[in-house]
C-alpha cells in the first residue's frame, strides 16, 4: 500500500482516523467505493481518510475537486479521472491497477458514487472481473435533507436523482411520480428550479414539499411549504435560486372517509317492520335483500334501534 503522507499533513488527525480504522483488513487489488463529504469538510469519517491514505491510487469524478480534498488532509495520490463522459475508457485502466494488486479508491466531488453520480459502470467492470469491492459509506445529501423533512408518515420514499432534461420526458416523470402519492426525493441543479417549483405548484399543489439548498455548507437553507408556496418564495430572494439543490416532496394526504349516505326511507321502514318480529342478523339480511340497501349501513342502523 502506498501511505504518501505529505509531511506537513495533520498528522494527528490521520493518526486518529488509523487508530479508528485500521483494525480492518484491507484486500490486495481491492476498489473501495468511498463516500466523501457533500459539503461540509469535516463530514468525512475516520475510515474514508484511512482508506485514501492507504490506497495507490484514487479514481475520482474531477481530479481538480479530489485534490483538493485529499490535499486539505495531507494526502498526495496518483488521480485517474473517472467521469460521466469517459467512464467506459477509463475502467480498463483502473483495472490494470487493480490487476496489478494494488488499492484503488473510488469517489465523486460529493457523496457515493454511482448514486447519481459516476462510477456504475466501474464497479460493474470490477465485479465482473471478480475484482472485490468494498462500500465506505458516509455523508448522504438525500439522508440528510430527509432527516430534516420530517412528517413522511412511514410510508417509505422513493429516491429519483435528477428528473429527464427534456421537457416532456420531465414532465412525464414528474405526474407518474405524483400520481404514485408516496414520498420521493430528487436531485435539482440551480438554473432548473424555478421551473421545478412551477410544475410542483401546477400539478401538486395539495403536496407539502421540502426544499434543503447547500446542505451542509455555510448558507445552508431548509424549508417545509406547500408546493403551490415554492414559486413566491424563490422569487422573493435570488440568493435563494443559488447552490444545489435537494427537494422531497411529501406523500399526499390521505383521502378523507366519504360520509355515509343516509339509508332510503322504505329501507329503513323494512328494517323496522322486520326487526320487531326477527333476530338482528336476519331482519338485517331480509332488509338489504328487499330494498337492495347496502347490508353495513343497515346492520348499523339495526344496531342503534336495539332495546
Amino acid at each position: 500500500m502506498n501511505t504518501n503522507v505529505d509531511p506537513s499533513s495533520p498528522s494527528l488527525l490521520l493518526q486518529a482516523a488509523a487508530a479508528a480504522a485500521g483494525h480492518q483488513q484491507f484486500a490486495a487489488g481491492a476498489l473501495s467505493c468511498g463516500a466523501t463529504p457533500s459539503g461540509n469538510l469535516a463530514d468525512i469519517t475516520w475510515r474514508a481518510l484511512h482508506v485514501l491514505a492507504r490506497v495507490d491510487v484514487v479514481a475520482c469524478e474531477d481530479t481538480r475537486v479530489s485534490g483538493a480534498l485529499l490535499a486539505h488532509y495531507g494526502l498526495r495520490k496518483p488521480l485517474l479521472a473517472v467521469h460521466a463522459h469517459n467512464e467506459q475508457a477509463a475502467t480498463a485502466p483502473m483495472l490494470a491497477h487493480l490487476a496489478r494488486g494494488e488499492a484503488v479508491a473510488l469517489v465523486t466531488d460529493a457523496g457515493t458514487p454511482a448514486i447519481s453520480d459516476p462510477g456504475a459502470r466501474v464497479v460493474a467492470a470490477a465485479v465482473g472481473a471478480g475484482v472485490r469491492v468494498v462500500p465506505v459509506p458516509g455523508a448522504s445529501s438525500v439522508v440528510a435533507a430527509l432527516s430534516a423533512a420530517g412528517d413522511l408518515r412511514g410510508e417509505g420514499w422513493r429516491f429519483v436523482g435528477f428528473l429527464p432534461s427534456k421537457s416532456a420526458e420531465r414532465a412525464a416523470r414528474l405526474q407518474a411520480l405524483l400520481d404514485e402519492g408516496t414520498s420521493f426525493a430528487l436531485f435539482e441543479a440551480p438554473h432548473r428550479i424555478e421551473a421545478l417549483a412551477a410544475e410542483l405548484a401546477a400539478r401538486g399543489d395539495a403536496r407539502r414539499v421540502t426544499l434543503a439548498r447547500e446542505l451542509t455548507k455555510q448558507f445552508e437553507t431548509i424549508v417545509t411549504m406547500p408546493a403551490a408556496g415554492l414559486p413566491p418564495w424563490l422569487a422573493a430572494d435570488a440568493q435563494r435560486r443559488r447552490g444545489e439543490f435537494v427537494v422531497v416532496v411529501h406523500a399526499a394526504e390521505p383521502a378523507a372517509p366519504e360520509a355515509p349516505q343516509p339509508l332510503p326511507t322504505a329501507a329503513l321502514k323494512a328494517l323496522v317492520i322486520l326487526q320487531r318480529e326477527l333476530p338482528l342478523k336476519q331482519a338485517v339480511a331480509l332488509a338489504a335483500e328487499i330494498t337492495g340497501a347496502p347490508r353495513n349501513a343497515l346492520y348499523a342502523e339495526a344496531l342503534k334501534r336495539q332495546p
